[in-house]
């Protein structure tokens, strides 16, 4: 494994920063149930996101599953979202006894199509669940303007957007609700974790509430919750690695730059282009291959790379609404454009101390593949 070139990397604080920052741990012996730590990350990331609340989660996938139930939307009811996601998302409505209703996905950024929500909505319809993709940003305007006309939730999956900023104004602000994701493979990471993020202070009693059994005192329990706490060993190592994030950026930035130099204009690639107004993270080095173009399908560029050493991604494939546990119940043929870059596309590996050198073995085992083929 150490010999082998992944798709992604954590980024970690030094071996030095953590001990110290976990050391009073040692005193205290305070390790979960929002302490200190908690709190002190709690406080940060709402002043970084601009957001007044963040309740942190042990998980995203937990956080977005709270979040929906803390909406009260009715049982059954259907919740316009995107197959072109990871599990993750879908479950998280089914789980809510909420019916998913796939949209397309638009060609350029993989995103929700906008132009194609209205269409879906039916007098059960409650809320929209869009997903910013590889940090990619939704049509967030649009999205605004529609739920507002049905009087919809909105709640974005925004597990790939943190610390993306649209017109200067953080992903954290977007619709009733954005969940983020601070798994090990994310920009920003907490070990695992994950925040709601929100404007409406009412949501923070529940959300706590259904985190922690709804205790909310020694002899006071007011909520049938569950247990999705963070605990102070990922909230020290949050804390670290948002010391670092700008830094983190920058680096993953330049490593997306000279993949972009080397592959863009190459026929039968297509790569994602800056968004208007959006300051990128720069999450995921998405590829689309065109076999016809290009010569060479997805899956034998995959194995090329394999053959070398390197672990790529085709993500996100399959489509969650091809999955086995729904039982054929959708029709991916209703999603074509989304069923058609599932089949072509691959992430190629991307983290912040990926050296160009690596990039750029990277680029000659892809191209090999276009000249082998011709």
């Amino acid at each position: 494994m150490a010999d082998k070139i992944l798709v992604t990397r954590s980024s970690m604080p030094s071996f030095e920063e953590y001990c110290e920052e976990i050391k009073e741990l040692w005193d205290s012996h305070w390790l979960t149930n929002m302490g200190a730590k908690h709190k002190e990350l709690q406080a940060e990331l709402e002043q970084f996101l601009g957001v007044p609340n963040v309740v942190l989660y042990t998980n995203g996938h937990l956080a977005l599953e709270n979040v929906l139930a803390a909406m009260n939307l009715p049982r059954n009811g259907e919740v316009i979202t995107t197959p072109f996601t990871f599990a993750s998302t879908t479950h998280a409505i089914v789980r809510n006894n909420l019916k998913p209703v796939f949209c397309d996905i638009n060609k350029d950024d993989y995103t929700i199509d906008v132009s194609k929500i209205e269409s879906l909505i039916t007098d059960r319809t409650c809320a929209i669940v869009p997903v910013h993709v590889y940090g990619n940003l939704c049509d967030v305007k649009s999205i605004k303007r529609i739920a507002a006309k049905y009087g919809l939730k909105v709640i974005y999956d925004a597990a790939h957007a943190f610390g993306v900023r649209y017109n200067g104004v953080s992903t954290a602000n977007f619709g009733d609700a954005s969940m983020f994701s601070f798994h090990a493979t994310k920009v920003f990471n907490t070990i695992e974790g994950g925040a709601v993020c929100f404007h409406d202070n009412s949501l923070v009693q529940k959300l706590n509430d259904m985190k922690n059994f709804g205790i909310r005192g020694t002899e006071s329990v007011e909520f049938v919750g569950g247990n999705a706490k963070m605990n102070e060993f990922q909230a020290a190592m949050g804390i670290c690695n948002l010391r670092h994030i700008d830094e983190e950026i920058a680096k993953r930035r330049a490593v997306v730059e000279h993949y972009r130099e080397r592959l863009s204009g190459v026929s039968g690639i297509k790569l994602c282009g800056e968004q208007p107004g959006v300051e990128a993270n720069y999450a995921y080095m998405p590829v689309v291959f065109d076999e016809m173009e290009f010569g060479a399908s997805r899956n034998e560029v995959f194995a090329a790379l394999a053959e070398n050493d390197i672990v790529a991604r085709k993500y996100f494939y399959p489509l969650t609404n091809t999955f086995d546990c729904f039982h054929g119940a959708y029709d991916v043929n209703e999603t074509p454009i989304a069923l058609h870059i599932s089949k072509r596309v691959l992430t190629l590996p991307l983290y912040a101390d990926l050296s160009i050198e690596t990039v750029d073995k990277i680029c000659d085992i892809v191209l090999s593949c276009k000249r082998a083929a011709e």
